[in-house]
């Protein structure tokens, strides 16, 4: 997994153009991928560990070893969380086995007797995720374009009930339920990757609250049905399936900080059979 990338993919250009779209949000984000560093030391922008983290996990998710290096560093020292050289061992230890010498010396020098373990806050990726780790990723992602983590999280809850080999009749694949052209058109190469998956239907989340003004009915109701068919009508289209997909959605998103469980009538509705 850990490969130099070649381009960006238009999913990762979505999250570096939602970071741009307020004054607001240009306080609290960067405008580089690079400014991970900016945030880790506060140069040219308030010091935020978090950020800084949130940035990191981002890009050595997508194969950038130095990320992994900093990762470890964070932990090492301690920086906006408290220090632990078992999750630091773990970054180094994946840096150092692709080739990052600074990561090896430390394992070599510093941390000889650590027990390195996987950090939890930044699940590797996987092609089979459990709930507990695509949960992570949403909340490590969603703030890069923009969308509130509670939302993304009904939405998969509703779209595959966290079930990254999800396959609906009308072909829409894995844990955002992309249709084909949705993959193509933000430059998902692997659909079936849940990782992929999940930046792809972010991105196109992120581009259908823009087109909608911030209309969150509107822009749900545009994931489901498509942006023509609301045009068409001018609202939520007089679809049974679009009008139940928008009302449970909602439903579990107003209940996220409730106590109550999410009703098994909510999720996932509109699946009839699980890719092998």
């Amino acid at each position: 997994m850990f490969v130099q990338q070649q381009r960006l993919s238009l999913a990762l250009f979505f999250f570096l153009a939602a970071m741009l779209s307020s004054a607001d949000m240009l306080a609290s984000e960067t405008v580089t991928i690079r400014g991970d560093a900016l945030y880790k030391y506060g140069k040219g922008v308030n010091q935020d560990y978090a950020s800084a983290y949130r940035q990191y996990c981002i890009a050595a998710l997508q194969g950038d070893v130095e990320a992994a290096y900093h990762l470890g560093w964070m932990h090492l020292n301690g920086h906006g969380m408290p220090a632990n050289d078992d999750l630091a061992g773990g970054w180094f230890k994946l840096a150092a086995e692709h080739g990052d010498p600074h990561s090896r010396r430390i394992l070599d020098d510093l941390l000889t007797t650590v027990s390195p373990v996987q950090d939890s806050g930044c699940p590797l990726r996987s092609k089979a995720p459990d709930r507990t780790t695509i949960e992570a990723w949403i909340h490590v992602l969603a703030p890069g374009y923009g969308l509130d983590a509670n939302l993304l999280l009904a939405m998969v809850e509703v779209e595959s009930r966290f079930n990254p080999r999800a396959r609906s009749p009308k072909n829409a694949r894995g844990l955002m339920q992309l249709l084909p052209a949705t993959a193509r058109r933000f430059d998902v190469e692997d659909v079936w990757d849940p990782f992929e998956n999940l930046m792809g239907g972010m991105a196109y989340l992120r581009w259908l609250m823009d087109h909608y003004e911030g209309d969150l009915d509107l822009s749900l109701a545009a994931y489901n049905a498509g942006e023509h068919s609301v045009n068409r009508y001018g609202g939520i289209p007089p679809y049974r399936e679009t009008r139940n997909y928008v009302k449970s959605i909602n439903r579990i998103y107003n209940q996220a900080m409730q106590p109550a469980t999410i009703s098994s009538d909510d999720a996932a509705p509109f699946l009839i059979r699980v890719s092998q």
